[in-house]
């Protein structure tokens, strides 16, 4: 048996110790009982984002996006698709930009949307502009 996974919970925050040969069964959170993945992005603020991003063992793809930005909006069904396909290997969050402006000061966004991937608290690749889902899915599976 291999050793256990760290998946933080996308609704109360909780870490979970999840066996690796059971991720794919999807889980249940320890604290809250919601589902561990649910195929939908997570909203992340500024309390929630290092958990997500340091604790879990789940490599974190982050939209940085804003609402009043047209191919932000236009990306997100393409990265709600993408969440679908790519849990629970990875886990897809959103980072509204208008509310957490300190969190995107701290990656140095520059523009919207931009897409970070984070694995173990460190960003390991980054794309700015709108994707689709094919292309997504793509660009996160050639950094794992």
């Amino acid at each position: 048996m291999s050793e256990p996974l760290i998946v933080v919970c996308p609704h109360c925050h909780a870490a979970n110790r999840v066996p690796a040969e059971r991720l794919a069964d999807g889980g249940t959170c320890g604290k809250c009982k919601a589902r561990l993945f649910n195929g939908e992005p997570v909203e992340l603020g500024a309390t929630t984002f290092d958990t997500h991003a340091g604790r879990s063992d789940i490599p974190l793809l982050v939209d940085f996006w804003a609402p009043w930005c047209g191919p932000c909006r236009a990306m997100a069904p393409a990265f709600a698709q993408a969440a679908r396909q790519l849990e629970p290997g990875f886990r897809l969050a959103k980072v509204n930009t208008e509310e957490e402006q300190q969190l995107a000061a701290r990656f140095g966004i520059r523009s919207i949307p931009t897409l970070a991937l984070f694995r173990n608290g460190r960003e390991i690749a980054r794309q700015a502009g709108a994707m689709d889902a094919a292309s997504l899915v793509r660009w996160v599976r050639s950094h794992s």
